[in-house]
C-alpha cells in the first residue's frame, strides 16, 4: 500500500525528492505556489556527484545533452586579466560526462526533473497552491492553502526555499538576514558577447569586494553572467528586480574592458539584481511530521555554486532514509544526521571561498587554498553516502 507525502515547493530539491520517493513507491503530491511552471533562472552548476545520482534515475542522456562540462575555471585579476589560478579555455573542454561538474541552465534542469516526475505520476504536481497553515494530528498532517483547498498526508516536506513558509510554521525564526552582498545577473547571446570572450569560456574576475563570473551554457549559445558586490544597504523586496546596464557597470567600475563590455551588451530585459540573504544554521530541521530540505533548511551563498547540488542531495538521501522502515521522527533525525556534516562543510567553505575571492589584493597564495580546488566538495555521492 502506498503511503502519502506532501511536498511544498516544486524547485530542484522538491522535484528531486518527488522523483526519488515516487521511484521508491511512495504516493507524492507536490504543491507549488506559482500558477505556471516555466523558464525561471539562469545558469547554475550541477556537481559531479549530483549529476551521477540523477543519472541513476535514467536522466543521464537528457542532462548530458542539456549541459556543458565545466572546464578548469580561470580566476583572473579584475583589472589586468592575469590568471591567478586555473587555466583559460577558449575551445570546448573534453567531455568526461559526470566525472566532472557541469554548467546547465536552471530551467533546463528543472524541466528534465519535471518531466521525469510526471512520467511516474502525471497528477503529482499541483500548481497555484500558496501555503497558509499546517495542522498536525497524531495520524497525519494537513496543509491549508490560501485558495481554501487542503491536502492531507502522512508527512510534509518543506522544499520552499530560503523564505520558507513551512520553516516559518515550524520555528517562526523570522526573515533571512541581508548578507551584505548584491548580485546582478543576465544572459547574453554568445554571438553578441563574442568580442568580449577572448579570456575563455569560464572566467571569474576577482576584485576587492567584487567578483564577476561568466560562463557558457546551452551548447555554447548563451553566456551566463553574474556579478556580486559587497554593499551595506539593500531595502528592496524580491529576487528578480529589474536593473540597468548603467548601475551594473557602476558597481564594477575599474574592471577589465571585457567585463565592462559584457555588461554593456547585456540585453536590458534580462538584467536583474537581488540581495543575498543568509540564515544561521538550524539545530533542528524537523518537528513532528514536518521536515525541511534544501534552502528551507540550509540556504547557501553562491560562491561555490553548490546550493542546487545540496538540495538535490537532500531529496535523494531522504528517499533512502525513508526506505529504512524507521518511525517517522526517528527517520527525520537519521536524515538530519546523515546530511548535517555535509551541508555545514559546504556552508563554511562557501563563506571561505567568498572571503578569498572578494579579498583585498587577490593573489596566487590565496587561490592555492581556495575551496573551489577541493574535488571532494563537488564529488559527494548522495546514493552511496553513509546514513548511520
Amino acid at each position: 500500500m502506498k503511503r502519502d507525502i506532501a511536498i511544498i515547493g516544486a524547485g530542484l530539491g522538491g522535484l528531486t525528492a518527488a522523483l526519488a520517493l515516487l521511484a521508491a513507491g511512495w504516493r507524492v503530491r507536490v504543491y507549488e505556489q506559482a500558477a505556471v511552471l516555466g523558464e525561471v533562472g539562469a545558469g547554475i552548476s550541477l556537481s559531479s556527484g549530483a549529476g551521477r545520482a540523477l543519472a541513476g534515475f535514467g536522466l543521464g542522456p537528457a542532462l548530458l545533452a542539456a549541459s556543458l562540462p565545466i572546464p578548469d575555471i580561470a580566476f583572473v585579476h579584475y583589472q589586468t586579466g592575469e590568471v591567478l589560478a586555473g587555466t583559460l579555455h577558449t575551445a570546448p573542454p573534453p567531455d568526461f560526462g559526470f566525472a566532472k561538474s557541469r554548467h546547465i541552465h536552471r530551467a533546463d534542469l528543472h524541466e528534465i526533473l519535471l518531466s521525469a516526475v510526471r512520467a511516474l505520476d502525471p497528477d503529482s504536481i499541483i500548481t497555484g497552491r500558496r501555503l497558509e497553515a499546517i495542522e498536525e494530528t497524531p495520524d497525519g498532517v494537513t496543509a491549508r492553502f490560501v485558495d481554501g483547498t487542503t491536502a492531507r498526508a502522512e508527512m510534509l516536506i518543506g522544499a520552499d526555499g530560503a523564505r520558507s513558509a513551512v520553516r516559518r510554521h515550524l520555528f517562526g525564526d523570522g526573515a533571512p538576514e541581508f548578507a551584505g552582498q548584491i548580485a546582478f545577473r543576465c544572459l547574453i547571446p554568445r554571438a553578441v558577447a563574442e568580442p568580449f570572450m577572448a579570456g575563455g569560456n569560464a572566467v571569474v574576475s576577482i576584485g576587492e569586494k567584487r567578483i564577476f563570473n561568466r560562463y557558457v551554457i546551452r551548447a555554447g549559445s548563451l553566456v551566463n553572467v553574474i556579478g556580486i558586490a559587497q554593499s551595506a544597504l539593500w531595502q528592496q523586496e524580491g529576487w528578480s528586480i529589474p536593473a540597468t546596464n548603467a548601475e551594473f557597470a557602476a558597481e564594477f567600475a575599474g574592471f577589465h574592458p571585457d567585463v565592462i563590455g559584457l555588461i554593456g551588451c547585456a540585453p536590458p530585459q534580462s538584467l536583474i539584481k537581488w540581495g543575498l540573504f543568509v540564515r544561521p544554521p538550524l539545530p533542528q530541521w524537523s518537528r513532528g511530521r514536518v521536515l525541511l530540505i534544501g534552502d528551507a533548511a540550509h540556504p547557501m551563498l553562491p560562491f561555490l555554486g553548490l546550493g542546487a547540488a545540496t538540495a538535490i542531495e537532500d531529496g535523494i538521501v531522504l528517499a533512502r532514509v525513508l526506505g529504512l522502515g524507521l518511525g517517522l521522527e526517528d527517520a527525520f533525525q537519521v536524515f538530519q544526521r546523515a546530511r548535517q556534516a555535509r551541508v555545514e562543510l559546504v556552508r563554511t567553505q562557501t563563506i571561505r571561498q567568498g572571503e578569498i575571492i572578494q579579498g583585498a589584493g587577490p593573489g596566487r597564495a590565496d587561490m592555492a587554498s581556495s575551496p573551489s580546488q577541493q574535488v571532494d566538495l563537488f564529488d559527494y555521492d548522495p546514493v552511496a553516502a553513509p546514513l548511520v
